[in-house]
This record gives C-alpha cells, sequence and structure tokens, in this order.
C-alpha cells in the first residue's frame, strides 16, 4: 500500500475536500471548490494536493457535463475558450518564474472589488444584464485559464465575466461547467509534462474517485431548484468569499517567503 493511503489524517482532510469541490462543481459555486486544495493542503504539500485533485475534477466535469447536458451560451464559449487556452499556455511558459501567492492574492483583489461594484449598484445585475462584448471575453478568458493552471483560481475571473450576463442558473452553470472541463482537460497536458502525477498521486486520486460523482450530483440537484434572485445573491457572496480566502493565501504565502 501507498504509505500516504495507509494515514487516516489523509481521509480525514481529503474526504471532506472532495465532497465540498464536487458541490461546487455540481453548481453551487467556487468558494467550497476553493477550500479543496487548503484542505488537503494540512496533510499533503499543496503542489501534491492540486496533482491528487485534477484527475477528480476531470471526473466531476464528466458527471457535470452529462447533468447540464444541452444547457450552455455558445456565444460565451466561443469568445472566452480560445482565450483561456492561451492563459494556460502563458502559465506553463512562466511556472518557474510566477509564484502562487502572488497571483492569489492578484485574483483575491479583482474578486472583491467584483462584488463591491455589484453591492454598490443595488445589487441588480439580474434585472440589468449586460452584453457579451469580445475585448472584455478575451481578457477575463486569458486571465481565468492563467490563474486555473497557476493556482487552481480560474473561477472569479470567469465570473466577472459572466456574472453580469444575467444568465437563467441553469445555463449559467451548464455554460461554466463546459468551460472548465475544457479548461482542466487541457490542463492534464503541461501537469503531466510537469511530472506531477506519480505512482503516488494517481493512487491517491483513483481512491477517493468515487466520491466524486455523488458530490457533484448533490450540487446539480440543489442548484436546480434554486431561483434566480436566490441563486444569483449566492454567487455574488461566492465571490467575496473566494476572494478574501485568496487574498489571505496570497498574503500569507508572500509573507511566509524567505
Amino acid at each position: 500500500m501507498v504509505p500516504l493511503l495507509s494515514d487516516p489524517w489523509f481521509y480525514a482532510a481529503a474526504v471532506p475536500a472532495v465532497v465540498l469541490v464536487g458541490l461546487s462543481k455540481g453548481g453551487l459555486g467556487g468558494a467550497m471548490a476553493l477550500i479543496g486544495v487548503p484542505l488537503m493542503a494540512l496533510v499533503v504539500s499543496p503542489v501534491q494536493a492540486a496533482a491528487i485533485l485534477l484527475p477528480i475534477l476531470v471526473v466531476m466535469d464528466v458527471v457535470s457535463l452529462w447533468t447540464w447536458r444541452g444547457e450552455r451560451d455558445p456565444v460565451t464559449l466561443k469568445l472566452m475558450l480560445p482565450a483561456a487556452m492561451l492563459g494556460i499556455g502563458l502559465g506553463w511558459l512562466t511556472a518557474a518564474v510566477v509564484t502562487t501567492g502572488a497571483v492569489r492574492l492578484i485574483v483575491g483583489l479583482v474578486a472583491i472589488a467584483f462584488f463591491a461594484r455589484w453591492a454598490t449598484q443595488g445589487m441588480a445585475t439580474v434585472e440589468r444584464p449586460t452584453d457579451h462584448s469580445p475585448a472584455r471575453a478575451g481578457f477575463w478568458g486569458i486571465v481565468s485559464g492563467f490563474t486555473s493552471f497557476v493556482a487552481h483560481a480560474g473561477g472569479p475571473p470567469y465570473q466577472v465575466y459572466t456574472l453580469p450576463l444575467g444568465q437563467q442558473p441553469a445555463l449559467f452553470v451548464g455554460t461554466s461547467v463546459i468551460f472548465f472541463a475544457v479548461v482542466n482537460a487541457v490542463k492534464l497536458i503541461p501537469y503531466f509534462a510537469l511530472g506531477q502525477f506519480d505512482a503516488t498521486n494517481v493512487t491517491a486520486s483513483l481512491v477517493l474517485m468515487p466520491i466524486a460523482p455523488l458530490a457533484t450530483l448533490a450540487g446539480a440537484w440543489i442548484v436546480r431548484r434554486m431561483k434566480p434572485e436566490i441563486f444569483y445573491p449566492l454567487m455574488y457572496g461566492m465571490v467575496l468569499i473566494v476572494g478574501a480566502k485568496l487574498v489571505w493565501d496570497g498574503a500569507f504565502e508572500i509573507w511566509a517567503q524567505p
């Protein structure tokens, strides 16, 4: 047996992490997904935690794609996905020089500013949706792909562009599911090239894999029963929580550097 898999503390951290990430992948927002790596990092390194979770994320994406099939906004995907691929490439090229702490701090500040802008406008995004903008979609797509690769924090930049569109909850979730399914699948290539998928990590992923579909389906079940007037405040609240957590983690990581 891989030594890691005989450690009860690994399961105490990893099982709740996978459940929370699965609920998020089902449509309940990015805050719970963001807890996954830090929670597992209590027992393994953050890099190893991210490597163990990535194959599980891909399985969750497959379940989400089936669950939310037929729900997608082709315009959002057409505008943002090519840009996200560019962002992943930039993340790969700069992996040796870009610190995850700095990325988390910047993304967290952007997320908090985005929430503050929504709050000061009377929380009326659903009633006054914005139109698509190729320039904004391209910019936030690149940022989302880059931050997803570097720090598994692609959600806030994606939501900065998509939440103001005011889509119905099912359409919003279904589109985001396709977007991040493609992003996570593409990320497998550079992660493999960087040597993140050794025998220990892959074995740990396989052991935790059965939890993934159940948690993802549970998240989708909850979201399908939400009205827009509940869904959107919840999503913006999640953005604020994610932003605060990223700022905290990023600042701590930068401060702790020698």
